[in-house]
């Protein structure tokens, strides 16, 4: 893999900061390149057996991937530059090897396709196996079970064709020896079967199968990994019936661990797989959805499982973790939340976060035994722990028909909070939403003297079925009247002026800036899209080169049933309001034509570029803002656009 290689020597000391540097105060002027800073350490994991992290850092600007050892030696650290490449994911399958999710781009057929893989890292960093490389096609980078036993073993499903009347475009299980790069099929390809999953003593025991053409879906079932598969239940989509499908195997195979909806809001069940029904409710968070399980070390039963209320929780029924966190909750606060983010084998060692919505947090090293936490990376270079920048928190208002939405709220630190010039900041996605944690775009924005608002409007992810499915055909509609419904509660508040709103927001929320601009305009002063959506009939024929795409094209016509009516790309004469489009070249979600397009719409209409909007290209960003430059860049824009149109 070209531009992945290991880089030695690197003092930790560049990647993670001294526990004895000192912080400013909040009230300070901070600088723009402070808040453009790239976590300097992402979601570290500890080895096994807890003497190595590895982790996504950043090192001068751009992001690597972090293998360290936690006491001093000889290999205390290698750095792995990703080149091209994104850092999906990261695991360690034993002591002494660690896997990691590589995409990158490639040319098909004269089309860029997004291909996955799977590297095997050794801790050292002295060799990378590249697994499946010569055989896989397309996707290549599901690990569905990692050895238990300390073996250097997973099991791997892949393509090995790109074509879907090929047998190997649906993926192969194979077990594979990450030292080696060795393969050994274990399931072959089953048509339209394109997920596999394993329970703990890596028996591949489940398929779920999908026939686009048909939208219906099929559940293959076996109680071991000698059996033969039979399918034990069907759905169709264009009914919308949905399937059981489990999230953990326990010990008994007839048994296992699945979440429902069944009640409103995902939360977790006992499942009976002979019988495929659900029994004894086993975690619910009322009113929200659940957000993943953590597994305990055998694999077989629940550690604990993670939701998100107005900001991120956790219940642990493994009752030794249940006591770490409340002994750390204890030792660090009220206001800090802390988050174990990794164990060792044993529980003893453990990696904690601490932080807040006003503040980014730093990693932690907790060694159970010792009793004592030893600061291991800041995630900013300026915000350290002494630091609490603008207060956060969540405020609920109704939208012109009654439904409740829930906001995050962000406000100057030391301002009152009367008449302030207001940031309506809608969340991409849409499924998606907007919590209590460190937002580096809105505590900007904040210290700059505005208001930020984040609604979490209808078709938002975590809070329901129900609420989700109000957004279905309300784009640009329904979902627009929410986003401007916040606004009336934040005026009528006396929080916000009226006469000083912009909109701003990236993917979806570039879309919703672009629909505010055009038509609502007369609200806002000024509107920002980063790398947002103006044409959805063009989204669609984009995401019809992906597999599945009849099933995304139904759901999508769910959403905006008329795409033409709800998209900005045809109005271009209606936008009323400046704006600035700014887009990354490199986008592989949303086409950078997307706002490239829109520009040229508004040229077109007549509108003056420079006065009634502008068009910025970033010839190197993708839609997740990977490269500190490309930050800097856009709220080096935003500011000067903000101060230009609704100086705060």
């Amino acid at each position: 893999m070209r531009g992945f290689s290991v880089v030695a020597g690197i003092a930790l000391a560049q990647l993670c900061l001294s526990a004895s540097a000192q912080t400013a105060p909040a009230s300070k002027e901070w600088p723009i390149e402070a808040f453009a800073e790239l976590p300097a350490m992402v979601e570290p994991q500890l080895s096994p057996d807890g003497t190595r992290l590895a982790a996504r850092v950043a090192r001068n600007g751009e992001l690597l991937l972090l293998i360290a050892a936690i006491a001093d030696g000889p290999d205390r650290l290698h750095a792995l530059p990703l080149g091209e490449h994104d850092l999906n994911w990261w695991r360690w399958v034993n002591d002494d090897w660690l896997i990691a999710g590589i995409g990158s781009e490639a040319n098909v057929q004269g089309m860029p396709w997004s291909i996955s893989r799977v590297a095997s890292i050794k801790r050292d960093g002295s060799k990378i196996n590249m697994l499946a490389k010569n055989v896989a096609a397309q996707n290549g980078d599901d690990v569905i079970w990692v050895a238990q036993d300390g073996s250097p073993r997973i099991l791997l499903a892949y393509q090995t064709s790109i074509y879907s009347n090929a047998a190997g475009f649906w993926p192969q299980v194979d077990e594979v020896d990450v030292s080696t790069g060795k393969l050994r099929t274990v399931v072959q390809p089953r048509q339209n079967v394109m997920s596999w999953y394993a329970d703990a003593t890596g028996a591949v025991r489940m398929g779920v199968g999908y026939d686009d053409a048909t939208r219906t879906s099929k559940l293959l079932y076996r109680a071991d990994g000698r059996s033969s598969f039979r399918m034990i239940d069907r759905a169709d989509r264009r009914r919308d019936e949905s399937m059981v499908v489990p999230l953990l195997f326990t010990a008994d195979p007839g048994k296992a661990i699945a979440s429902d909806d069944h009640e409103g809001t995902d939360a977790l069940y006992e499942y009976d797989l002979s019988r495929l029904e659900l029994g004894r409710k086993v975690f619910a968070a009322p009113g929200f959805d659940i957000d993943r399980i953590e597994r305990d070390t055998a694999g077989t039963g629940l550690a604990g499982v993670r939701y998100t209320a107005d900001g991120p929780g956790v219940h642990w029924f493994d009752e030794g973790l249940a006591k770490v966190q409340a002994d750390i909750d204890k030792a660090v606060g009220t206001g800090r939340p802390a988050r174990i983010v990794s164990t060792s084998r044993d529980q003893q060692r453990m990696i904690v976060h601490v932080g807040g919505a006003d503040q980014p947090g730093t990693y932690y090293y907790y060694d159970t035994a010792v009793g004592a936490m030893s600061m291991l990376a800041k995630i900013s270079d300026k915000f350290g722990p002494k630091v609490h920048l603008s207060p956060v928190r969540t405020i609920r208002y109704k939208a012109r028909d009654g439904l409740e939405i829930a906001a995050v709220l962000t406000l100057p630190a030391g301002r009152d909070a009367k008449d302030l010039p207001l940031i309506l900041m809608p969340h991409g996605g849409p499924f998606a939403r907007d919590s209590e944690e460190w937002d580096w775009w809105a505590q900007f924005l904040a210290h700059r003297g505005y208001a930020v608002l984040q609604p979490n409007y209808r078709g938002s992810s975590g809070y329901g079925t129900a609420f989700a499915e109000k957004g279905e055909g309300q784009w640009g509609l329904a979902m627009q009247d929410d986003l401007n419904d916040a606004v009336d509660w934040a005026v009528k508040k006396g929080i916000a002026d009226a006469k000083r709103v912009c909109i701003v927001g990236a993917s979806y929320g570039g879309y919703a800036a672009m629909r505010g601009a055009q038509r609502d305009g007369a609200r806002y002063r000024c509107a920002v899209s980063y790398a947002g959506v103006s044409d959805l009939s063009a989204m669609m024929r984009y995401d019809s080169r992906f597999l599945n795409h009849g099933g995304r094209k139904d759901w999508l016509k769910e959403q905006a049933p008329d795409f033409a009516a709800v998209s900005p790309i045809h109005f271009a004469a209606q936008f009323s309001t400046p704006i600035l489009l700014m887009h990354g070249k490199k986008d592989r979600r949303v086409q950078v034509n997307q706002s490239r397009e829109m520009a040229e719409k508004l040229k077109a209409a007549g509108k003056v570029a420079g006065r009634d909007y502008i068009y910025v290209e970033q010839p190197l960003a993708d839609h997740f803002f990977s490269r500190q430059a490309d930050r800097l860049e856009f709220l080096q824009r935003l500011d000067a656009f903000l101060k230009e149109h609704n100086p705060a």
